[in-house]
């Protein structure tokens, strides 16, 4: 009877994991659709942003580019590192330890990396081997455009003081509640594209001048990209916890079912045990 004592407990603690697994599958879920809700209406405005600012800058010559777009030989790094402030959401946390890792080893090997930190995961993580320039984790608390655009404001002046020859971000991007793709952009110096078809289509006649209105889109645009990629991460957050919570849900189901059926089994052998002393203690007594 020990043994079904412990099959029962066992069903119960499996029984109360599902129930809680199952309820934060819920809450993830309704997060997860206003976060996606969000990304998805600022992406095309982003990267419009982001496309008509490098093109702009493509046809800026000489001393009139921005400083934002100075090319300098890149000695100190920093790394944005976007991760969540909490766990169970799978290897969302872990692909991003994962990323940095592969950054430091191989692409910036041999150079100064320092981090700001968006998330305490990632933090507790990079701060054991390498130097933590801020740690902007409490930004989930309230996550604004406009907490978001101050950060990128400290970013852009480290780069124009010339702390950091180049910064770069590093996120999960939000595909669908069961993909992330961890992606890394290059926040500064900003990388101006240029071809054909680009110089084709912009021929424009601006006013003010060319130079005072890509001066005047470049810090809009940084905060939009820094932002964006918050959001992106955000809304990878939940559809990782999501999906997590969606396997561990399933998992114990199927280990509730099988402790049943186990549970079923013992049983039916206690039993039988009991009749088969009962009957041979009767046939003791008649002989």
């Amino acid at each position: 009877m020990a043994n079904l004592k412990e099959l029962r407990n066992r069903i119960k603690s499996v029984s109360s994991t599902m129930q809680i697994t199952s309820a934060m599958k819920m809450v993830s879920a309704s997060k997860l659709s206003k976060a996606q809700e969000a990304i998805t209406a600022m992406r095309p405005y982003a990267d419009k942003l982001t496309e008509l600012l490098q093109s702009l800058s493509a046809t800026l010559e000489g001393d009139s580019g921005s400083v934002y777009a100075q090319q300098r030989e890149v000695n100190k790094v920093l790394v944005v590192a976007l991760s969540s402030n909490r766990g169970l959401a799978g290897a969302f946390n872990s692909n991003i330890a994962k990323g940095v890792r592969g950054l430091c080893e191989n692409d910036f090997a041999g150079k100064q990396v320092d981090f700001v930190t968006i998330g305490k995961k990632i933090n507790d993580i990079v701060s054991k081997t390498h130097t933590i320039a801020a740690n902007k984790s409490s930004l989930y608390d309230d996550l604004t455009y406009a907490n978001v655009a101050d950060i990128a404001s400290e970013l852009m002046e480290l780069f124009v003081a010339g702390s950091y020859d180049k910064i770069v971000i590093i996120y999960n991007k939000f595909k669908n509640a069961a993909s992330q793709i961890v992606t890394v952009e290059q926040f500064l110096p900003i990388v101006p594209v240029q071809n054909d078809e680009t110089s084709a289509n912009l021929d424009y006649i601006f006013e003010p001048s060319k130079e005072e209105i890509v001066e005047e889109l470049i810090p809009k645009s940084l905060k939009t990209q820094l932002y964006k990629a918050v959001r992106d991460s955000f809304a990878s957050e939940h559809g990782a916890r999501m999906t997590a919570m969606h396997k561990a849900t399933d998992n114990a189901t199927e280990l509730r079912d099988a402790l049943k059926l186990s549970y079923n089994k013992a049983r039916q052998t206690a039993i039988t045990n009991e009749i088969l002393e009962i009957v041979g203690g009767a046939e003791a007594l008649n002989n």
